[in-house]
């Protein structure tokens, strides 16, 4: 990302010829176009990208669309940054070079190749998904390839496994794979057939983590890309599937991807209602709990939305009952991550306290009156303040007798359900 410029401008003026003239920022790619004008590489990219075909300072037309390193500006630029750290200036980076289309349809070429040797195929895959890594401009021009069609044929040969005793050139295939999305079309082929499905969740048990967590980034991006409620029950259904993907949210904190992939995994399964049980029958609700705090925002969105989804089924609000730490957890999130996460927590609440007393004595002792009056009067969603509505109706008689008698004010804003 690049640098603000705001608090530079303060202690040191940015020279102007190192601004990219498109965003006014610190160029940490410059790039010279035909009409011989610099900009940043995101910049110009996403200029060209939204269909304009002039250059941004002549507007003249780019009758070439080659965008040339400028190296030396480059050098000039991250000097510059050097000479001034005492000010906070961080030197940028020397940037990777985008790949080479013609070097993109070559290892593709090899990768896929059956009569090339298997060493070759996972090197060329191992370059692929370097490039993969680099940059967004070198996903977009890799799928440019029909690439999607070309790893789901080599993850899914099973034969070459059985040839040659190893399964490193489907693994090799699956780990690039993940980086793309994939159509309707080719996730109904993969959720259609039970053999691939099979084989990607004894891959969820694999001694390697990223095996592991490919795997199960490949079973969310099928799950979520079927319209077929049919063929998602069918994944869901699917015996230790569960049992793999929560294995993977019990990883350390230090393994950030496991936590990330293990969770959209879990929330694309849980949508399925007829499987949920079998969700909790793997443990779900204990490491939900458990790991709430580590999640990042999206995520903890979206772990707190299959909490909620879990407390739709009454073995579900059964298990979450019996952590003791799930009501204050619940409680405590509340206006504290976003309004989604404020939404699907008061959600899952207002399950709980509706079918155990205990828990509502337990958001009553956390502190769950103070959250959700100031939640009634918030900018929350409709939704979440309605189900906050729903909760404070039903912990009414829980009140403590010394916080009733100062909210009277607050009764008008609970409507009649």
């Amino acid at each position: 990302m690049p640098i603000s410029l705001e608090p530079l401008e303060l202690a040191v003026q940015v020279p102007y010829h190192f601004r990219c003239p498109i965003s006014l920022e610190l160029m940490r790619d410059p790039v010279t176009v035909c009409t011989g004008q610099t900009y940043d590489r995101p910049s110009i990219e996403s200029w060209v990208a939204t269909g304009n075909s002039t250059c941004p300072v002549t507007r003249t037309p780019l009758t070439d669309f080659t965008f040339i390193p400028n190296h030396t500006l480059r050098r000039l630029i991250q000097d510059w940054c050097v000479s001034n750290r005492a000010f906070g200036v961080e030197r940028i980076p020397t940037p990777k070079q985008p790949a080479e289309p013609s070097l993109i349809r070559s290892l593709l070429n090899q990768s896929s190749s059956n009569s090339a040797p298997s060493n070759i195929r996972i090197s060329a895959l191992r370059k692929l998904r370097s490039f993969a890594r680099d940059s967004e401009r070198n996903r977009s021009l890799i799928a440019s390839h029909n690439v999607c069609f070309v790893l789901l044929n080599i993850v899914f040969d099973f034969s070459h496994s059985k040839r040659f005793g190893s399964d490193e050139l489907n693994h090799e295939a699956l780990a690039l794979l993940v980086f793309f999305p994939l159509c309707e079309v080719e996730c109904n082929s993969v959720a259609y057939d039970s053999d691939k499905i099979s084989y990607l969740v004894r891959l969820l048990f694999h001694p390697s983590l990223d095996v592991r967590v490919n795997s199960a980034a490949m079973i969310e991006i099928v799950a979520a890309g079927t319209r077929s409620s049919e063929l998602r029950a069918r994944i869901s259904n699917v015996d230790e599937i569960y049992d793999g993907v929560i294995d993977i949210l019990k990883n350390p904190i230090a393994f950030p991807r496991a936590l990330k992939i293990g969770i959209k995994a879990l929330f694309a399964l849980c949508l399925v209602k007829e499987t949920r049980h079998k969700a909790v029958a793997a443990g779900a609700p204990a490491v939900l709990v458990d790991r709430l705090a580590d999640f990042e925002k999206c995520d903890a969105e979206r772990a707190l939305a299959t909490v909620e989804l879990l407390c739709r089924i009454p073995v579900g609000i059964a298990a979450f009952a019996e952590h003791a730490l799930t009501v204050p957890l619940l409680v405590k999130i509340i206006l504290k991550i976003s309004d989604r996460a404020t939404e699907y927590a008061t959600g899952a609440l207002l399950a709980l306290c509706s079918e155990s007393e205990l828990c509502q004595s337990d958001a009553v002792a956390a502190g769950v009156l103070t959250q959700l009056l100031l939640l009634v009067q918030s900018d929350c969603t409709e939704r979440a303040k309605r189900k906050a509505q729903l909760l404070l109706k039903l912990l009414r008689d829980s009140w403590p007798q010394d916080s009733t008698g100062n909210s009277d004010d607050f009764a008008c804003s609970i409507v009649p359900f």
